[in-house]
């Protein structure tokens, strides 16, 4: 199976203090959510202030030895948007967390791109389905993350999957690694990590004191369970 974008990620950084602490605790992907109905949006002056942690991403990798992706998370972008951000905000990953067709994966540059579903009723067969579409339309992406369907909403609920209807997803998505979102916390993680057994593991309202703010002790712990837990498998 290939390798996974990234193994464990803090999503919704607003704060260059977060950053720091969830790359020192051992996250290897951070990320910002450009959606602007996001209650962790990263504006323009968020993303000035963020910006020394992520041009000093290069030297974090080089000093700690691992990789640590910057993923920027979209919401039916257009593709001059994606491009844009690579280029201008240090960004190493784009993930898809919207409605964008199987065709928009294709158009995007050789860069990582992960690609949200919420799992729905119809559980891991919409998501291969969608899958077999993207493949059809020229490129599959490099991982696919799978949160709850929460109508009207991007992700970021607080909800959390089935884990037992994710348990057989190497069946149904083959080669494509998973990364499980939805209700993650420090104190759930690692029976999630058992049951389903993803690639990786992402997290956002799971470790905050509030919207957009992390906890650092939760951060701490959410990715000491998630680490052991991946190892183990």
């Amino acid at each position: 199976m290939p390798a996974p974008p990234f193994r464990i990620k803090i999503c919704g950084i607003t704060r260059a203090e977060d950053a720091i602490e969830a790359v020192a605790a051992g996250a290897d992907a951070i990320g910002l959510n450009f959606y602007l109905k996001s209650s962790r949006y990263v504006d323009n002056d968020t993303l000035f202030e963020l910006r020394g942690v992520l041009t000093r991403l290069d030297e974090l990798r080089f000093s700690l030895n691992r990789r640590i992706d910057a993923v920027g998370v979209f919401v039916n972008p257009s593709r001059a948007q994606v491009l844009r951000s690579l280029s201008d905000r240090h960004l190493t990953a784009t993930q898809l967390h919207g409605d964008e067709p199987p065709e928009f994966v294709a158009q995007l540059p050789d860069s990582l791109v992960i690609r949200a579903r919420r799992m729905d009723e119809r559980g891991v067969a919409g998501i291969a389905e969608d899958l077999e579409a993207c493949q059809a339309a020229g490129r599959l992406p490099d991982a696919v993350l799978v949160d709850a369907a929460t109508p009207g909403r991007y992700g970021g609920t607080g909800e959390t999957v089935s884990w037992a209807g994710l348990a057989d997803h190497s069946e149904w998505l083959g080669d494509v690694p998973l990364i499980l979102a939805g209700g993650l916390t420090p104190d759930n993680v690692a029976e999630a990590i058992r049951i389903v057994r993803p690639a990786g593991v992402d997290v956002a309202s799971g470790v905050e004191s509030s919207p957009g703010v992390k906890d650092h002790d939760k951060m701490r712990r959410f990715i000491e369970a998630a680490k052991s837990a991946l190892e183990s498998l």
